[in-house]
Protein backbone atom coordinates (compact mmCIF):
# COMPACT_ATOMS: atom_id res chain seq x y z
CA UNK A 1 0.00 0.00 0.00
CA UNK A 2 1.44 3.65 -1.11
CA UNK A 3 0.85 6.26 1.57
CA UNK A 4 0.71 10.01 0.79
CA UNK A 5 2.66 12.18 2.82
CA UNK A 6 0.39 15.51 2.44
CA UNK A 7 2.70 17.45 4.58
CA UNK A 8 5.79 16.04 2.56
CA UNK A 9 7.88 19.04 0.68
CA UNK A 10 8.50 15.98 -2.06
CA UNK A 11 5.33 16.05 -4.94
CA UNK A 12 2.92 13.34 -4.79
CA UNK A 13 4.10 11.70 -8.15
CA UNK A 14 7.51 11.39 -6.59
CA UNK A 15 6.51 10.14 -2.99
CA UNK A 16 4.69 7.23 -5.48
CA UNK A 17 8.04 6.96 -7.27
CA UNK A 18 9.96 6.53 -4.50
CA UNK A 19 7.42 4.24 -2.57
CA UNK A 20 7.19 1.88 -5.67
CA UNK A 21 11.16 1.57 -5.74
CA UNK A 22 11.30 0.80 -1.87
CA UNK A 23 8.53 -2.24 -2.15
CA UNK A 24 10.85 -3.50 -5.00
CA UNK A 25 13.94 -3.51 -3.11
CA UNK A 26 11.79 -4.91 0.18
CA UNK A 27 10.48 -8.02 -2.67
CA UNK A 28 7.18 -6.94 -2.13
CA UNK A 29 6.85 -6.20 -5.80
CA UNK A 30 8.75 -8.41 -7.93
CA UNK A 31 9.12 -8.69 -11.58
CA UNK A 32 5.89 -9.19 -13.65
CA UNK A 33 3.76 -8.20 -10.97
CA UNK A 34 0.85 -6.28 -12.11
CA UNK A 35 0.40 -2.59 -10.79
CA UNK A 36 -2.94 -0.82 -10.37
CA UNK A 37 -4.65 0.84 -13.27
CA UNK A 38 -4.14 4.42 -13.00
CA UNK A 39 -7.95 5.01 -11.93
CA UNK A 40 -7.31 1.91 -9.37
CA UNK A 41 -4.28 3.56 -7.71
CA UNK A 42 -5.95 7.30 -7.56
CA UNK A 43 -9.24 6.01 -5.93
CA UNK A 44 -6.79 3.51 -3.39
CA UNK A 45 -4.42 6.72 -2.43
CA UNK A 46 -6.96 9.95 -3.23
CA UNK A 47 -4.68 11.34 -5.85
CA UNK A 48 -5.56 12.57 -9.11
CA UNK A 49 -5.52 10.06 -11.97
CA UNK A 50 -2.80 12.61 -13.81
CA UNK A 51 -0.60 12.21 -10.77
CA UNK A 52 -0.39 8.34 -11.01
CA UNK A 53 -0.37 8.51 -14.62
CA UNK A 54 3.18 11.28 -14.20
CA UNK A 55 4.25 8.64 -11.96
CA UNK A 56 4.15 5.56 -14.43
CA UNK A 57 5.20 7.67 -17.06
CA UNK A 58 8.68 8.22 -15.06
CA UNK A 59 9.20 5.19 -13.56
CA UNK A 60 8.55 3.55 -17.02
CA UNK A 61 11.33 5.92 -18.02
CA UNK A 62 13.49 4.95 -15.41
CA UNK A 63 12.83 1.13 -16.48
CA UNK A 64 11.37 -0.02 -13.12
CA UNK A 65 8.06 -1.16 -14.57
CA UNK A 66 6.58 -1.51 -18.26
CA UNK A 67 3.44 -1.17 -19.70
CA UNK A 68 1.77 -3.30 -22.18
CA UNK A 69 -0.82 -1.90 -23.99
CA UNK A 70 -4.26 -3.89 -23.32
CA UNK A 71 -3.06 -5.91 -20.52
CA UNK A 72 -1.40 -3.37 -17.99
CA UNK A 73 1.78 -2.14 -16.34
CA UNK A 74 4.06 -4.73 -14.65
CA UNK A 75 7.12 -4.48 -12.64
CA UNK A 76 10.18 -5.09 -15.07
CA UNK A 77 12.54 -6.71 -14.71
CA UNK A 78 16.33 -5.45 -13.01
CA UNK A 79 18.77 -4.49 -15.72
CA UNK A 80 22.40 -3.90 -14.97
CA UNK A 81 22.18 -1.25 -17.03
CA UNK A 82 25.27 1.23 -16.79
CA UNK A 83 24.33 4.03 -14.45
CA UNK A 84 21.56 6.74 -15.73
CA UNK A 85 24.02 9.91 -16.21
CA UNK A 86 20.40 12.27 -15.62
CA UNK A 87 19.54 10.66 -12.76
CA UNK A 88 23.09 10.14 -11.50
CA UNK A 89 23.24 14.10 -11.99
CA UNK A 90 20.29 14.40 -9.97
CA UNK A 91 21.12 12.58 -7.04
CA UNK A 92 24.15 14.20 -6.67
CA UNK A 93 22.90 17.47 -6.13
CA UNK A 94 20.42 16.30 -3.67
CA UNK A 95 22.96 14.53 -2.23
CA UNK A 96 24.42 18.26 -2.26
CA UNK A 97 21.89 19.66 -0.79
CA UNK A 98 21.29 17.27 2.03
CA UNK A 99 25.11 17.95 2.87
CA UNK A 100 24.65 21.79 3.13
CA UNK A 101 21.62 21.05 5.54
CA UNK A 102 23.70 18.73 7.72
CA UNK A 103 26.98 21.10 7.75
CA UNK A 104 24.49 23.82 8.40
CA UNK A 105 23.14 21.82 11.24
CA UNK A 106 26.59 20.93 12.41
CA UNK A 107 25.89 17.43 12.19
CA UNK A 108 28.94 15.10 12.35
CA UNK A 109 30.23 13.36 8.95
CA UNK A 110 30.35 10.41 11.53
CA UNK A 111 26.52 10.81 12.02
CA UNK A 112 26.06 11.07 8.28
CA UNK A 113 27.82 7.70 7.77
CA UNK A 114 26.17 5.99 10.27
CA UNK A 115 22.38 7.44 8.82
CA UNK A 116 23.45 5.95 5.48
CA UNK A 117 24.49 2.77 6.37
CA UNK A 118 21.33 2.06 8.54
CA UNK A 119 18.66 3.15 5.93
CA UNK A 120 21.01 1.13 2.96
CA UNK A 121 20.43 -1.84 5.60
CA UNK A 122 17.51 -1.22 5.92
CA UNK A 123 16.11 -1.06 2.35
CA UNK A 124 18.77 -3.99 1.00
CA UNK A 125 17.24 -6.20 4.07
CA UNK A 126 20.66 -6.85 5.05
Amino acid sequence: MIKIDPRSPHPYYEQIISAIKQQCLAKILLPGDKLPSVREMAGTILVNPNTISKAYQELERQGVIETLRGKGTYIAERQTNPINTELELKLQKQLEEFCIEALYLEIPKETLTAWIEENYKKLKKE
